[in-house]
């Protein structure tokens, strides 16, 4: 299929940006610039998420000390409630609760479930494995506080984009190799266009390689700042899609891009857990690129897809 008309405008209107010389690939900016460009083009994504939720600002000790920001979103006058973990992409470099609170807002404004954004620390400051200490700190921290928050610990899905969703399976993998380490088991997992293997490139890596929003020198430039190392690719906490010996993991419901350099993994990771027992549900987004969770203002093809995932964990029941 091809791109969505709108999508392919706003990809056109960054290109010019760039031919122009008012805008350059974020691989070759400074960490700095490249934060503070992700938090402005962020902006105007999806300017208008849903006012109505209430958004609760929150704290979380991690096991170093080290204070995380978080956030709680529910809709108003809602009692106890399934929670969401929602973990934030950007490379591991970028990102914020801020450019992703509109995720988080579309999710919690149905009133079926509330939802939980926990910051981590960004590499280079902090490179692996600090991301998924921090989550993994963040989630137990959650659990443990669910009676005070009025949420339901029995029904506590994992989930994220890019690098978050990521981290949120690791997680779920966690629960079942050590589960010792997770105060929960999780119910499900939303997983938006995950990185699930960084330690070689496929096909799609290079058919989209460019102009198509995010960019294979992109990825490398964020996995030389978080996992430098070849041997920290290999591990499945990096690269879940090497994780071995696998048992079913809580049911998954994976939703790619056609247009991502990050679409091959994504459908052999779906592959992996299909085969070590796990309920999964794969959908692919034809006509659109990276990152289109965030893109409610860009294109009328992203409404939708909230829609249906909520129904997909409203099924788990």
């Amino acid at each position: 299929m091809p791109l969505d008309p709108d999508l392919e405008g706003f990809l056109e209107l960054a290109q010019m940006g760039r031919q122009t010389g008012k805008s350059q690939p974020m691989h070759t900016l400074s960490v700095e610039q490249a934060r503070r460009e992700f938090e402005q083009t962020s902006a105007i994504l999806d300017p208008n998420p849903p006012g109505s939720v209430a958004v609760t600002e929150l704290t979380v000790t991690a096991r170093d000390g080290h204070v995380l920001p978080a956030r709680l979103y529910r809709a108003p006058g809602t009692a106890q409630l399934p929670a969401i973990v929602y973990i934030h992409g950007g490379g591991y470099v970028v990102g914020s609760l801020d450019s992703h609170d509109s995720i988080c807002r579309r999710l919690a404004a149905s009133g079926q479930y509330a939802v939980f954004a926990p910051a981590y620390r960004l590499a280079p400051e902090a490179g692996f494995p600090t991301a998924v200490n921090d989550t993994l700190d963040a989630a137990n921290w959650l659990a443990e506080q669910a009676g005070h928050l009025q949420l339901d610990s029995r029904r506590i899905t994992l989930a994220g984009d890019s690098v978050g969703a990521t981290l949120a399976t690791v997680l779920a993998i966690t629960a079942v190799k050590t589960p010792q380490q997770l105060a929960f088991k999780p119910w499900a997992q939303l997983l938006f266009y995950p990185v699930t293997d960084t330690s070689r490139q496929r096909n799609s890596h290079r058919q989209y390689a460019e102009d198509y929003l995010l960019e294979t020198a992109t990825l490398e430039w964020f996995y030389q700042h978080y996992c430098p190392h070849a041997q920290q690719r290999l591990d499945w906490r990096v690269s879940p899609l090497l994780a071995e010996g696998l048992t079913a993991l809580a049911p998954a419901y994976i939703s790619l891009a056609q247009y991502d350099p990050l679409y091959d993994e994504g459908q052999a990771y779906a592959q992996l857990l299909e085969a070590s027992g796990t309920a999964v549900t794969l959908q692919v987004q034809s006509g659109l690129t990276h990152d289109f969770l965030r893109m409610n203002g860009i294109t009328s093809a992203v409404a939708g897809i909230y829609a249906e995932v909520l129904s997909w964990l409203e099924d788990q029941r």
